[in-house]
């Protein structure tokens, strides 16, 4: 989970908001609060959907109780599962990353119905599930995953107020892509990404942090980590990919965070270990892809960037790894696990650069 959308009024607080003296609200429950700041200490962002007046959202914000407390927060007379559609929409997340919370059955029943990917909850039913269904974050990037996401809304509200184009916007932004060699402190983040990431995922296989470590220490795998700042923050680890070398460059796996996604992160990253490829003496790239619906927008990037279909890769899964079944086309070509993929090639040949991200190397040898 990383997104639980409050009720207010009967949930978050006792009473209706619009029922009491103009300007101010009431006090939210203790065991209300505690459960936000456990959620956040955990990486789960704190959201609302409350059918009331609009008005009332500058209130909110300045609420003692709740100040910073609540990404996108959706005031207004609408449905829930509109408002939460909004708040998926913001956080680009998916709706199976979110838990709603309501005390009225009539309003969980909507969401359920309308948006059954959602986890729909009482308050009764959080509160004693809570430690299952939101166990502890183990690494700092997924602790820090709220700020990231506030950062984000900042990020936002700037390009609206932005005079010029979407582009010269980026370029305002000043952002540092950091690649270095994974080490073993980067484990835990790299596993936390395989699980995590599904449209910018190339094969959606799940490797262990044991496997993962193997190939961090491992000369036949190239392993690199991405970070990426701009002028707002640290968005933090948001990209790997596990290289097997050899005369050809393989890509067994090269995830994206969703939230960098859009910078054009993976074209940088990609032309980045093209020129790795080519440093090294490699005839080509290869990259494994699984295809599926959830990552069709990285299929058709790979295309755009120049990589083309070879043949879908022979025998089974990687050993490393175990794939689990994708929905298909019927006409696409499978894997030795029935499972559907392609194997993509690129020649060696430079990319053009992203004019509006740099690139910086820490930590490799010469």
């Amino acid at each position: 989970m990383k997104c639980v959308v409050w009720d207010l009024d009967g949930t978050v607080w006792p009473g209706i908001a619009i029922e009491g003296a103009e300007g101010t609200l009431p006090t939210p429950y203790p065991w209300a609060l505690e459960l936000m700041a456990a959620l956040e200490a955990r990486g789960v962002v704190n959201s609302v959907a409350s059918r009331t007046d609009p008005t009332l959202a500058a209130a909110l914000a300045a609420h003692p109780d709740l100040v910073d407390r609540f990404v996108a927060p959706q005031l207004g007379w609408g449905d829930k599962s509109v408002a939460i559609r909004r708040i998926v929409d913001t956080l680009g997340i998916g709706a199976d990353a979110v838990a709603f919370v309501d005390d009225n059955p009539f309003e969980r029943a909507e969401v359920a119905a309308l948006l059954p990917e959602v986890l729909v909850l009482s308050p009764e039913e959080l509160r004693g599930r809570f430690d299952e269904l939101f166990p502890e974050a183990v690494t700092a990037e997924a602790r820090s995953r709220p700020d990231r996401y506030r950062e984000e809304q900042r990020r936002v509200a700037a390009e609206q107020d932005f005079a010029g184009s979407r582009e010269e916007f980026l370029r305002s932004c000043g952002m540092v892509l950091t690649v270095s060699p994974a080490g073993p402190v980067d484990v835990p983040r790299i596993a936390e990404l395989v699980a995590r990431t599904h449209r910018f995922n190339t094969t959606g296989e799940q490797w262990s942090a044991d496997q993962l470590a193997a190939l961090v220490d491992d000369p036949d795998w190239f392993v690199p980590v991405v970070r990426l700042a701009d002028r707002f923050g640290e968005y933090g680890q948001i990209s790997t990919a596990l290289v097997q070398r050899g005369a050809s460059w393989r890509i067994r796996l090269f995830m994206v965070s969703c939230r960098a996604a859009g910078r054009e992160v993976p074209v940088a990253v990609l032309g980045w270990l093209v020129d790795r490829a080519r440093a090294a003496g490699a005839r080509e790239l290869l990259v494994e892809i699984r295809t599926d619906l959830a990552n069709l927008e990285l299929r058709l990037l790979l295309r755009r960037v120049g990589f083309t279909a070879v043949t879908p890769p022979a025998g089974a899964a990687p050993p490393t790894g175990t794939a689990p079944a994708r929905p298909h086309d019927a006409d696409e070509p499978t894997d030795g696990d029935g499972n559907r993929a392609v194997l993509l090639r690129r020649d060696l040949t430079e990319m053009p650069p992203v004019a509006h991200l740099t690139l910086e190397e820490k930590g490799w040898s010469a």
